[in-house]
């Protein structure tokens, strides 16, 4: 073979490599994520350095992290064009087109991070992943806990009951819903912008606000309050999906395991909210404000009673406060 010939098959040779080595990379499944979260915080960190290491390398994951690809608001509607792949969403979202799903934003229905996991891992999980497959075109992969609501009020008056709220004036975000969840607790609730809040507090426009306690230290809310109420009123939690027309192309193995790497992504975030939960409760009580627990069930008990007679319970499915309730 003359040298002309060996450097010919050398070229071809390569060129097949190359374009199989192409080829591989084509076949990749490609997952687009949205989100509007920046990416250090746990949940973010989770998807990249847990999640999509253990889907494994046959997939492309391909975060846009702040915002910068989608609205926030329209990542849903994003997975049901095919623009997307994956999102990580409140239920509200959800609730938006399939109203049952709201149910999961009201006061008290989920109690804890581990109330969250052990709800999606029961028949009640269940019928709501089928609402997801059937209704809008998702697969459910997992949930991820976001941080726990309390009150953060002025003035050293004690919160037991709900009855202790009467006549607070309660900063909530604006919408039907969350005005109604500041009601739901006994309070007066005041629809003003997040941004605002602390002048807010600081000029006695308002006498408290809810929100989990990173945001609480993040706006600096500890400034302008006396105390925070251990309320747990409302679990913050996403839930993340796939598109469905990605999903059912998956093998039994790869649908099993990009759950498992969701699984695992969230318990690791969860554990690092609940962390930095515990670490602000001292935090705060270092800055000089009281902290203490209520009497959680009389808040409870007050809350889903008020949903219960009111047109915003409409749309739950039927028994399904009971069976959350006993999980």
């Amino acid at each position: 073979m003359n040298w002309m010939n060996l450097k010919s098959l050398t070229i071809a040779g390569a060129m097949v490599v190359g374009l199989g080595a192409s080829a591989l990379a084509q076949d990749k499944i490609e997952l687009i994520f949205p989100d509007v979260n920046p990416p250090d915080v746990p949940r973010s960190v989770a998807m990249t350095e847990i999640f999509a290491k253990e889907i494994g390398d046959e997939f492309d994951f391909k975060p846009y992290f702040s915002g910068t690809l989608v609205k926030q608001g329209t990542e849903l509607v994003s997975l049901q064009r095919g623009n997307a792949q994956l999102a990580l969403l409140p239920p509200s979202d959800f609730a938006n087109q399939v109203p049952a799903f709201d149910i999961l934003g009201a006061a008290y229905v989920i109690r804890d991070a581990e109330h969250l996991q052990n709800v999606f891992d029961s028949d009640v999980g269940e019928a709501f992943a089928e609402m997801a497959r059937k209704e809008l075109g998702v697969e459910i992969l997992g949930v991820a806990y976001y941080g726990t609501r309390h009150v953060n009020l002025r003035g050293d008056k004690k919160i037991n009951t709900p009855k202790d709220m009467e006549g607070i004036k309660l900063r909530m975000p604006g919408g039907e819903s969350w005005q109604f969840l500041g009601a739901s607790l006994g309070a007066n609730p005041v629809p003003i912008p997040y941004t605002e809040t602390y002048t807010a507090l600081q000029t006695g426009v308002i006498d408290g606000q809810d929100n989990p306690l990173p945001n609480d230290k993040a706006m600096k809310f500890y400034e302008v309050t006396d105390q925070i109420v251990l309320t747990g009123h409302n679990v913050g939690f996403g839930i993340l999906v796939m598109s469905s027309d990605v999903f059912d192309k998956l093998t039994d193995e790869q649908k099993d395991r990009v759950k498992a790497a969701a699984r695992k992504a969230f318990a690791s975030s969860t554990e690092e909210y609940l962390k930095q939960e515990q670490e602000l409760v001292d935090f705060f009580k270092g800055e000089g404000l009281d902290i203490y627990k209520p009497d959680v069930k009389a808040f409870q008990d007050f809350a889903q009673e008020k949903y219960k007679s009111s047109p915003l319970s409409k749309s739950w499915p039927e028994g399904m406060l009971d069976k959350i309730n006993a999980l």
